[in-house]
């Protein structure tokens, strides 16, 4: 089993600095997009094109590409801090977040003709990687069950068929990455072999085999299903070796676990900033409702679970940053922040009452986005599981 971290070899890591200036910038772009904006967003179930080409152009969404590479190369802790900002100024950050991890397979395991092909342009804008092709409606979150099926026709090209879900944002990218199964499961020796990741050209794929659908849900995430036929993909666009993308994906999942959990924090901080401006306003029977603790303690609540969050997540980028193992403390900061992020949603929308249910006021907007958390990218259940297991030792249930 992996050791409990009670028990492991110490390790020191600096938590990593704050990033005022950065924090200040972010905030400035913000302002350009009140929340009018985004209510407006959701009305049409827009994407917010604008927005994201601000923080491009700023150098936001390049910041963890090297600098070689044409982006700032800034540490994890540089990054998460820009996410946190954004969804603590009151905008959504997860239109643009994808685009910080997925790139993150293409650095590591990528050739390098494909680095410099690909991620100059994604840093100056020029191209958008922001669609993750992995979730299929029949196998979820067991990845290795994946049916999408990618064979190799020739030397130069590989042919795909099969379907996806849940690929956010497939509609206003360029590049999708793509997990498909290369090697039949029953030809493989262990589970996690035969998956195969692609750079799909978006551009060229959509009515040349590849289809893509919204969906409605709950909040404007601008997520898709995405049907492929037949769709042709170079085979110079296979990213690393053939067989190793179940290794890639997950590879680039402590990172993403670790911007997610910033992305949370940032969103609590904001539900619970309104919340304590609004109890310390809102004067019924003649005093503020803020005098009252059973206003004032779930707030409290909030704020605490918060803070401790964040250090958490400060510990994961250190580790990360670092080469160390951070799977635990990745997973962790995860549970941790979405759970703290819902206290300070559902505190906020207790304090404003009837108001709270007023889309004028965007408490209801953060709300149905604070509730995503503990379902995706990853559900608590299945981080939990992770922890009794990779951690703890106990059997696994399934």
């Amino acid at each position: 089993m992996d050791m409990m971290p009670s028990d492991s070899a110490e390790v020191t890591v600096a938590l990593g600095e704050d990033y005022g200036d950065l924090r200040d910038a972010v905030r400035r772009i913000c302002e350009d997009y009140p929340t009018a904006y985004w209510r407006k967003l959701e009305e049409t179930s827009s994407y917010p094109s604008e927005f994201v080409d601000a923080l491009t152009e700023g150098g936001f969404l390049g910041a963890l590409i090297p600098e070689e590479y044409g982006g700032s190369g800034l540490p994890l802790r540089a990054a998460a801090v820009i996410l946190e900002e954004i969804n603590a100024s009151g905008c959504t950050a997860s239109p643009a977040h994808a685009q910080m991890y997925i790139m993150g397979t293409l650095l590591r395991h990528g050739s390098e003709e494909q680095k410099r092909r690909y991620l100059p342009k994604i840093a100056s804008g020029e191209l958008r990687l922001q669609a993750f092709g992995v979730t299929e409606p029949t196998t979820g979150s067991d990845t290795t069950q994946l049916k999408t099926r990618a064979e190799k026709k020739g030397n130069d090209k590989y042919v795909v068929n099969g379907q996806k879900v849940w690929t956010s944002r497939a509609l206003y990218s360029d590049l999708m990455l793509l997990l498909a199964r290369t090697t039949p499961a029953s030809e493989c020796k262990k589970r996690t072999d035969g998956l195969s990741v692609f750079l799909v050209d978006l551009r060229e794929a959509k009515g040349n085999g590849c289809e893509i659908k919204p969906i409605d849900a709950l909040i404007n995430h601008n997520t898709t299903e995405v049907f492929f036929d037949n769709m042709e993909v170079p085979a110079e666009n296979l990213i690393g070796e053939e067989g190793q993308g179940f290794r890639y994906i997950l590879d680039g999942m402590n990172a993403e676990r670790i911007l997610v959990a910033q992305e949370c924090i940032g969103d609590g901080r904001w539900l619970l900033r309104k919340g304590v401006d609004y109890a310390n306003d809102r004067t019924v029977f003649g005093r503020a409702i803020g005098q009252n603790q059973g206003v004032q303690f779930p707030l409290a609540r909030a704020y605490a679970s918060l803070e401790a969050a964040e250090m958490m997540a400060r510990r994961a980028a250190a580790l990360f940053q670092a080469n160390q193992p951070c799977g635990a403390d990745a997973n962790m900061a995860k549970l941790l922040a979405s759970e703290a992020t819902w206290q300070a949603a559902e505190a906020a929308l207790m304090v404003h009452g009837g108001f709270g249910f007023a889309k004028e006021y965007d408490v209801e907007r953060k709300w149905r986005e604070a509730r995503l958390y503990q379902t995706a990218p990853i559900s608590s259940n299945m981080i939990l599981a992770f922890l009794s297991t990779k951690v703890l030792g106990l059997p696994r249930s399934y």
